[in-house]
């Protein structure tokens, strides 16, 4: 008993614990809760690449969640989608103007050596300085208060950029962002330092166009152009329908399920009821702290796993009243009806977790969010039914004979029952007795 006590204020303090992480951690809404935009964008082949491989999508995939993040919003999901699209989910953003541009600019940094003269007109050959070689970019003004940008180059690229500056001594070196010009400044002397200037020209940059290069450059070169190739726009008002109507069906729900766990297991079903409000708060909780971004198919994956919480203490307490049946004392009939269940709910259960893996690994975000609360609610039941109702059932009921049937839903004459019929079949097998 001293360690059914102990095991009650474990659960206790697991229970208070979920509590101050649900009303301290922010709930993490899906797109289709909060309103936002969906983009799907789609790799292009160049020159250089004319094969969109896994490697390059996973080189876009990175660069445009790094740009994403530039954004400030939160909760955006980049995944791929088929060979090679990307599929961008912003939620609470629906104005998608500066964002789509943002997102399909390529950000390419070059820097050139004056080639021949074709036909009148200045030429650049390339050089292997790139935007790859670059540390990180800043915005700062340069002496007449013009806004400039500031390049920091890798220890990579300050080499490079110190043995180019030391071939055009004397000579224009041109900055191109983006296959556009930027500017040509004369090298006066070698450049030592891994740092470089971005000007706009004679005209200068705007501080918003200045300010978008840094931001691109910070975040990295797209490895290949992604052309948007379609949009669609989710607004907050259909979320919020979304929200209340999950949140109806979620009462009704649970409702319908308390109500019948009383009416067929009267106490038994009493503790099932609060074992199951202690899993809903540590699957809350849990939600909160990994985070998982909710959808509408993340709710459902969690009413789901609600019924299935539900189904192994059913399947306990018929276990349990079973055993009553025969003829069993309160506390073996108890630990025999949870034992008897264990292996169908294990099983049940193992099934569910292994079809969600596939789930999660194989399908699209909508999808991988039902998976994944289904998957953790399903855990989360198992320990609910096997530890909270097992220990809770032998805390109030304590170990020794059952003195009131009707606790369990039991008339008083069904008690034994079973094992008086199996007597009464072996004694009449025994002397030829057929039915």
């Amino acid at each position: 008993m001293k360690n059914k006590i102990i095991m009650f204020w474990v659960i206790a303090a697991i229970a208070i614990v979920s509590i101050a992480v649900i009303l301290l951690k922010p709930t993490k809404l899906g797109l289709d809760l909060v309103g936002g935009s969906r983009l799907v964008l789609e790799a292009q082949t160049t020159e250089q690449i004319r094969e969109i491989t896994p490697e390059v999508m996973g080189h876009l995939q990175f660069a445009i969640e790094q740009r994403v993040n530039k954004l400030g919003v939160a909760e955006t999901v980049v995944q791929q989608v088929g060979d090679k699209r990307l599929l961008v989910e912003i939620p609470a953003v629906t104005d998608l103007k500066e964002a789509k541009a943002f997102l399909g600019e390529t950000a390419q940094l070059e820097f050139k050596r004056p080639g021949p003269v074709v036909e009148g007109k200045r030429t650049w050959e390339t050089t292997d300085l790139t935007g790859r070689d670059l540390n990180r970019a800043q915005l700062t003004t340069d002496a007449s208060g013009q806004w400039v940008v500031s390049l920091e180059f890798n220890a990579e690229g300050a080499k490079k950029f110190a043995t180019l500056t030391e071939e055009l001594v004397g000579k224009e070196m041109a900055i191109f962002f983006d296959g556009i010009e930027q500017s040509s400044p004369r090298v006066n002397e070698a450049i030592y330092g891994g740092s470089a200037q971005i000007s706009g020209g004679s005209s200068g940059f705007a501080y918003e166009e200045a300010q978008r290069m840094v931001d691109l450059l910070n975040a990295g070169a797209l490895p290949v152009p992604a052309e948007i190739v379609e949009e669609n726009t989710v607004g907050p008002t259909l979320g919020a329908d979304s929200i209340a109507a999950s949140k109806k069906a979620g009462i009704i729900g649970l409702g319908a399920v308390v109500i019948f766990m009383v009416l067929f297991y009267h106490v038994p079903g009493v503790i099932a009821n609060v074992a199951l409000l202690i899993y809903s708060l540590i699957l809350f909780a849990l939600f909160k702290a990994i985070p998982v971004t909710l959808t509408l198919a993340g709710i459902a994956g969690f009413i789901l796993s609600i019924g299935m919480a539900v189904d192994a203490n059913i399947l306990i307490f018929e276990g349990t009243k079973e055993e009553l049946r025969a003829g069993r004392n309160l506390f073996t009939a108890i630990n025999s009806g949870f034992d008897r269940a264990f292996t169908s709910i294990f099983d049940s259960n193992m099934t569910t977790i292994i079809t969600c893996v596939i789930l999660y690994l194989l399908g699209t975000s909508v999808v991988k969010g039902f998976a994944l609360t289904l998957a953790l609610g399903v855990i989360v039941s198992m320990f609910t039914a096997i530890t909270v109702t097992k220990n809770f059932m032998h805390l109030i009921f304590g170990t020794g004979e059952l003195k009131h049937p009707g606790l369990f839903g039991l008339k008083k004459e069904e008690i034994g029952t079973s094992f008086q019929a199996t007597e009464t079949k072996r004694e009449k097998a025994r002397f030829g007795v057929l039915d």
